[in-house]
């Protein structure tokens, strides 16, 4: 009898993260009889919490975050790829990457994971009703406030959504976060960038401070409350017929003035093979696979994928299926702010939205706001494992 090697992987329960890893897991299993794959899935709350210093001892595949990979570099809790990978595939990827999807993976010399699905916030609409109601789609920021003043406009606000997107003002102001130790901004930009967002999120359904990009789209998509999201983590699942109870149709941002159309931040996933893995070949050779452009454009993308490689993004019959979701919003994705990934950045990431919905949500001094997140700043420089 045969020996069958057993992968263990984990992914995140959303049918963006799991479904096309089943799908492909199946089919290399097909092509590899004597490999079999099993993903288990957790929720994304989960996703963002459990230490990937657990998860390397139970599982040869994981899906990760790319602030992970200061950890994995300290600790080298997965493989350097760049080690187990040739030259040809990895530059193929870099080529061929989405924004800074490959790149961000990429920290202190060595490739950590590589880059199996692409997200940043970009805008979706309920079409439909845009259409029925005779509105146009926000091109401005005054376009956006006046749709909002009219209960029209969804956007998430948990603390997460609202620091990735308080990091989209202060880039859109002109300055880039983190460019120093002490603080996270500079006070006069950072008071502006939360005056912004106060217009915008004083103006919305409360409801919203419950809601992630998810909660967002379900809520888009199986009521008629909502025509607009201005930016929220892109989900091409909903932009499927039969997803949802309704389309959405999505597309680039608005543009805040001279600036240009904002710069959202960098999300999506990179698939890592762990360190302690007793199968690291086998594992090696599925990553190598799935985030290959041919299985990235067929399998992974047919079963409700986000891939990370640029030729499916590209690729007209995915587009198709996706009614333009992937060539839509590509230019956001391009443009997309990279967050830090220095080993103790989350601990600042878990905790530095929360004064921010604070205060969005019951006012207060915006100096106070910064001050708190400063604090976590120069507590998460020294956070490191």
């Amino acid at each position: 009898m045969k020996h069958i090697t057993e992968l263990k992987g984990i992914t995140w329960g959303h049918s963006r993260g799991y479904t096309p890893l089943v799908a492909c897991a199946q089919r290399y299993s097909e092509l590899h009889p004597e490999i079999n794959i099993t993903w288990k899935k957790r929720t994304l709350q989960e996703f963002a919490d459990f230490p990937i210093e657990r998860l390397v001892h139970e599982y040869d595949l994981l899906i990760i975050d790319h602030p992970w990979v200061g950890f994995a570099a300290d600790t080298a809790c997965v493989l350097p790829l760049d080690q187990y990978l040739p030259e040809a595939y990895l530059n193929d990827q870099l080529k061929h990457t989405v924004g800074h999807s490959h790149l961000s993976y990429c920290y202190e010399g060595h490739q950590w994971a590589l880059a199996i699905d692409a997200a940043t916030p970009v805008a979706s609409l309920r079409k439909d009703l845009l259409e029925k109601n005779s509105a146009k789609i926000p091109e401005s920021w005054e376009a956006l406030i006046a749709l909002a003043e009219k209960g029209r406009v969804a956007v998430p606000g948990i603390p997460i959504d609202l620091l990735m997107n308080f990091y989209m003002f202060c880039v859109a102001l002109g300055k880039e976060p983190f460019s120093g130790r002490e603080e996270v901004i500079d006070n006069v930009t950072g008071k502006e960038a939360l005056q912004m967002m106060k217009e915008l999120w004083g103006r919305i359904n409360d409801r919203m401070f419950f809601c992630n990009p998810v909660a967002v789209a379900e809520l888009m998509t199986m009521t008629d409350d909502f025509w607009y999201c201005p930016f929220a983590y892109g989900y091409s699942n909903y932009s499927r017929r039969g997803y949802a109870r309704t389309l959405l149709h999505y597309t680039d941002m608005i543009s805040t003035g001279s600036g240009g159309r904002l710069r959202s931040t960098l999300g999506g996933t990179g698939l890592s093979v762990s360190a302690f893995s007793g199968h690291r070949e086998e594992a090696v050779q599925f990553a190598a696979w799935i985030v290959s452009p041919q299985v990235q454009s067929t399998i992974y993308a047919c079963n409700g994928g986000q891939p990370g490689h640029r030729l499916a993004w590209e690729d007209e019959h995915v587009n198709h299926y996706a009614n333009g979701y992937f060539i839509n919003t590509l230019p956001a994705v391009d443009r997309a702010y990279v967050r830090p990934r220095y080993n103790g950045y989350l601990h600042f990431q878990d905790k530095a939205g929360e004064p921010i919905q604070q205060y969005l949500q019951y006012g207060g001094d915006a100096q106070s706001v910064l001050d708190r997140m400063n604090l976590l700043y120069r507590s998460s420089l020294k956070q490191a494992i």
